[in-house]
């Protein structure tokens, strides 16, 4: 993160553009002289909104009224001295704030998530809540926003610590005979430590077992539409996203690269992806098209594969089945007498909300898990799978060792470490001490 942490920083929280109210954020030691150099004479309370005038320090001209928030530190977001500025939105009025703060003695421009970073710095968030914090901002579904907000607010943490707090007393149970062998403690046995270590790999392993759906949920559920050229796939987008995104025409091969639409389905995040029409081409450049179509459906969550009923095959298996241009056939064609499992239109539209509806039902399927999920990210997955195979070694050996299993849980209680941004060798330590009487 650029920059030091003793500056004071200060950015627009709000968006840019015309709107009723621009926020203005200040965080550093400079905060408060900042106001007062923006409204001399003006109090601000704590935590209070106060409304002032507010002016140039250079010219003294009149900027706007606002409302200010302070924050005292520690009792902030960032952990600092914050203040919050509500000015008039648009354009003028929020650049000629900024051009005033910029001109603050020991302001200066925050860089991108340097309020969140100095949250972080400061205890107040974690960066399993950072990632949370970040996702929510991006979360363009209601299933998005309800997971982004259960891991912005700490549950991935709690699980995190819940399992590390297993681990370091088990830990520390089997480094105290190590260090202290004039202690006899009962409850070192091989039971107990696989016991332990039985417990934590659960539940790890619940935690692994929602993962891949909520990275999914995160990153939305792929559909490929596929199938031979000018069966309708680019029209098919075009008619669910609402606009032209693709380009259609009645030749072969125009579409080349996978064209990508994001969709909310039941509240749920899905991918739709038009690609190239598959068939046996001779332009080298189609053939490349070819290839990353053939290779997006081997990938995808869900193949649509399209045919318009004129005998063409090569449906990959798992495939859904979709007869299109169904209004040239007419609208009572049954789709059964070619293998097709919906019948639709893009023309007209008919069949489209149930082909949706089908696509919606399997995504939730594939994102809808039976405890919340809390490994959003492959980081978190990565390190988990770490911890697993740390305490899996442990259950694995004929004979448990003291020195290896220490290790082991050692190793398991670094990676959940490392999901929160939290490392140190001087917890193990007090887990020690607060359970055993040292100067026996």
């Amino acid at each position: 993160m650029a920059g030091k942490q003793s500056d004071t920083i200060f950015a627009q929280a709000s968006g840019v553009g015309k709107a009723a109210v621009a926020v203005f954020r200040i965080s550093g030691p400079a905060c408060v002289a900042a106001l007062a150099a923006l409204a001399p004479g003006a109090v601000f309370p704590d935590r209070t909104a106060t409304l002032r005038t507010l002016t140039d320090p250079a010219t003294g001209e009149a900027l706007d009224r606002a409302l200010v928030i302070r924050f005292a530190a520690p009792r902030s977001f960032t952990g600092e001295e914050v203040a919050e500025i509500h000015v008039t939105g648009g354009r003028a009025v929020p650049a000629a704030l900024a051009r005033a703060l910029a001109a603050a003695p020991g302001l200066r421009l925050a860089a991108p998530g340097e309020f969140a970073w100095r949250a972080f710095l400061n205890g107040k968030m974690d960066l399993s809540e950072a990632e949370g914090l970040a996702d929510l901002v991006e979360a363009e579904t209601e299933a998005q926003r309800r997971q982004a907000v259960r891991i912005a607010g700490g549950a991935l943490r709690r699980e995190c610590d819940a399992i590390r707090a297993a681990l370091l007393d088990a830990m520390a149970t089997v480094e105290a005979q190590l260090d202290f062998s004039d202690v006899e403690d009962a409850d070192l046995s091989e039971q107990s430590v696989r016991a332990a270590a039985r417990r934590a790999l659960d539940r790890i392993d619940r935690g692994l077992a929602s993962a891949r759906s909520a990275e999914r949920l995160r990153t939305g559920y792929v559909v490929v539409i596929a199938g031979p050229p000018n069966v309708g796939k680019s029209t098919l987008l075009n008619a669910i996203a609402g606009r032209d995104v693709a380009i259609t025409s009645p030749f072969a091969g125009t579409t080349r690269d996978p064209i990508e639409v994001a969709v909310d389905l039941a509240g749920y995040p899905v991918v739709l992806v038009d690609t190239a029409g598959i068939r046996d081409a001779a332009d080298p450049v189609e053939q490349e098209g070819v290839r990353r179509a053939r290779q997006r459906a081997e990938d995808a969550d869900l193949t649509l594969w399209l045919d318009d009923g004129l005998g063409r095959s090569g449906a990959p298996g798992g495939a859904l089945i979709v007869r299109t241009k169904s209004d040239l056939a007419g609208a009572d064609a049954p789709p059964s007498t070619d293998g097709a499992e919906f019948a639709i239109s893009a023309k007209t539209g008919q069949g489209i909300d149930r082909l949706l509806a089908a696509i919606a039902e399997r995504a939730v399927d594939g994102m809808a898990t039976a405890e919340p999920a809390v490994l959003t990210a492959a980081r978190h997955r990565d390190a988990f799978a770490e911890a697993r195979s740390a305490l899996a070694s442990i259950l694995a050996a004929d004979t448990i060792e003291a020195e290896l299993a220490a290790e082991s849980f050692r190793i398991a209680a670094a990676a959940m470490d490392r999901v929160v941004g939290r490392i140190g060798v001087e917890d193990v330590l007090g887990a020690i001490f607060s359970r055993l009487c040292v100067g026996k």
